[in-house]
């Protein structure tokens, strides 16, 4: 006896791109209200949906957050997979300059930016960068996500990217200790090569404020 054939969802074989699509459409969102809503590029939306491009994973957290729709399933990991669950975040407080205290006293608060629930603490901020010394690992205008660690000693912290303050103006550079003659010396890089190294002696105020855990969002 011939033995049927297993039923396969449609939805089960589906691509990225028309996941998205499909839950776009479901929230009745076009794709600029998507862009808008994700940080995301229209065209490079555009380009996933027909699966033209391949989104990195720092752009489906991007749109699982403007779906409301866990990352799993906008992946897709099989039939199972496939019914959409409201997703769950938390709001942290978006700057636009490395605060010189506790961020939620910040006078430099832009607004709250949604982060994924085991992206949060309550010790962490959000911080939209200005500049291009940190290119390319950084861009400006990318939302990262930082430890507010606040007199951190700079040993701990040994070529993270960090969150600064140098004679009580804020800084983002890649941290380093060099011991000269017995003597400590600080030594701030951009990872822009362009970007000079800023050394730092004892005559000099600097403290570490804040350490980059990851990058939360990036216009494409």
């Amino acid at each position: 006896m011939q033995r049927s054939q297993p039923i396969i969802s449609e939805r089960a074989v589906e691509s990225v791109g028309a996941r998205i699509r499909r839950r776009r459409r479901e929230l009745d969102k076009t794709q600029k209200q998507l862009a808008e809503e994700s940080g995301v590029n229209q065209g490079f939306i555009s380009s996933i949906e027909r699966d033209q491009a391949r989104p990195r994973p720092r752009t489906i957290d991007a749109l699982a957050i403007a779906l409301n729709m866990p990352q799993g399933v906008l992946i897709g990991g099989g039939v199972d997979h496939d019914s959409p669950q409201p997703l769950e975040t938390r709001e942290l407080p978006l700057l636009g300059s490395i605060p010189a205290g506790p961020p939620a006293e910040s006078q430099e608060q832009l607004e709250m930016f949604p982060v994924l629930r085991h992206q949060w603490s309550s010790d962490y901020y959000c911080l939209r960068l200005a500049y291009d010394s940190m290119e390319p690992t950084l861009k400006p205008g990318d939302i990262v996500l930082v430890h507010y660690r606040p007199d951190v000693e700079p040993e701990l912290v040994q070529g993270r990217v960090c969150a600064c303050l140098l004679d009580s103006l804020p800084t983002l550079k890649r941290v380093t200790v060099e011991w000269r003659d017995g003597k400590r010396m600080i030594i701030l890089r951009g990872d822009n090569p362009r970007t000079v190294p800023m050394l730092v002696d004892e005559s000099r105020e600097f403290s570490v404020q804040g350490i980059v855990i990851r990058l939360v969002c990036r216009d494409l």
